[in-house]
């Protein structure tokens, strides 16, 4: 087969939650050239239909799903809507997440809560009812995890302070690993992208106040920009990469080696 062919998502539906902007818009628009229908999930209709002019300019249709996978309820529904529109779903990037930045001492509980219920049950309870419903019975699924170089290794020192984030990214790379190793009899991959710094709304503070700083200690002295994580999403999300599972790939211009 030729590598053209292993690429194409042609036929393949694809679910992105937070893509509505930033790193999940990316690798839906990502998807959507390879020929992958998509359907795209947020918290906010504005940003999604915003999302979906985007898409639509780029020939690429995107079924909007408004759903906050922090809440439990909402996202047995939201898989519903999908099963309903396209049968099945083949690849699911589970990129939705916040952070908070806090001394560790300081940390209100609430933070903690809400990136614990985001970024790791609300991840879970995505893949659990994808996998379920979809990608076991099928014995077919790409699973993408947007992960976070955070979630290998503690802050540098006088850098961010984001005790939370780390922990819940951390926690999604071994659910990568545990997964993979689970589902791998079903046909299913699970890989995780570990993305560095990327300017965007979560970032925008952090950039504003350390971004030359993180720049000076990356060793290809640059952020990562709107085309980045496009080709490594298009290879996990098809069947190019059949026999890589369980993988956790940083993508940060060498942050996470220096």
């Amino acid at each position: 087969m030729s590598v053209k062919k292993l690429l194409d998502l042609t036929g393949k539906i694809a679910l992105v939650t937070g893509g509505s902007r930033g790193l999940g818009l990316q690798i839906a628009e990502a998807l959507g050239e390879m020929g992958a229908k998509l359907a795209i999930s947020a918290r906010k209709s504005d940003e999604l239909e915003q999302a979906r002019e985007v898409l639509a300019r780029q020939r690429i249709e995107a079924l909007t799903l408004v759903c906050d996978i922090s809440r439990p309820e909402a996202i047995g529904p939201m898989v519903s809507k999908l099963l309903e529109r396209h049968g099945k779903v083949d690849i699911l990037v589970n990129n939705a997440g916040a952070t908070w930045g806090a001394p560790a001492e300081d940390l209100p509980l609430e933070a903690w809560q809400k990136l614990v219920n985001l970024n790791l049950t609300g991840t879970f309870l995505v893949t659990q009812a994808v996998g379920k419903r979809s990608m076991i019975p099928n014995r077919y699924g790409r699973i993408i995890n947007v992960a976070s170089i955070a979630g290998l290794r503690g802050n540098p020192v006088d850098m961010l302070e984001t005790l939370a984030y780390n922990t819940t990214k951390g926690g999604l790379v071994n659910f990568t690993r545990a997964l993979a190793a689970e589902w791998g009899e079903h046909g299913i991959t699970v890989n995780a992208i570990a993305p560095g710094f990327f300017p965007s709304k979560m970032t925008q503070a952090s950039l504003e106040r350390l971004g030359e700083k993180i720049v000076a200690r990356t060793p290809l002295r640059r952020l990562g920009d709107a085309e980045d994580l496009k080709g490594l999403a298009v290879l996990l999300a098809s069947d190019a990469s059949r026999h890589i599972t369980g993988q956790v790939i940083a993508v940060d211009g060498g942050t996470s080696v220096a």
